[in-house]
Formats: structure tokens, C-alpha cells, sequence
């Protein structure tokens, strides 16, 4: 399954690759792609998993960038 979601606060590019690297080595992650310019992070994850999934990889971001939130 793939989703895009809006983000808000993402801080810098660096973060936003950081974000992405953190994302791609997350279990069940086929792709992803975070854009600091647009504000935006695609997730192309396992359909059963994909809510689980996404619950990690909310928990990656925040360690990466505190203030983000991504919209879900």
C-alpha cells in the first residue's frame, strides 16, 4: 500500500533525508520518500501492516525531527 501524508514542521532538507534513510530500514517499508519542499512523505509499506507500520515509523521521525507532525 501505498500513502502520501502531509507534513508540518519539518525543519530542513537534512532532517528530511535523515527521516527518509530512518524510514527505508523500518520492517516492511518497500519505499519511501520525505520532501522538505513540499512538506509531504510517501510510504509504500505491507497492506496487513501497514498500520503497525506506520505507528513505527512515526516514533522514527520523532527522533529525528521532535517538532514534526505528520498529518495521518
Amino acid at each position: 500500500m501505498k500513502k502520501r501524508f502531509q507534513l508540518t514542521d519539518l525543519d530542513c532538507a537534512n532532517c528530511a533525508r535523515k527521516m527518509e534513510d530512518a524510514i527505508k530500514k523500518i520492517d516492511g517499508v518497500n519505499d519511501a520518500n520525505v520532501s522538505f519542499l513540499t512538506q509531504k512523505m510517501m510510504v509504500d509499506a505491507d497492506d496487513a501492516r501497514f498500520d503497525a507500520i506506520m505507528q513505527e515509523v512515526v516514533k522514527v521521525c520523532k527522533r529525528v525531527e521532535p517538532d514534526c507532525v505528520i498529518n495521518l
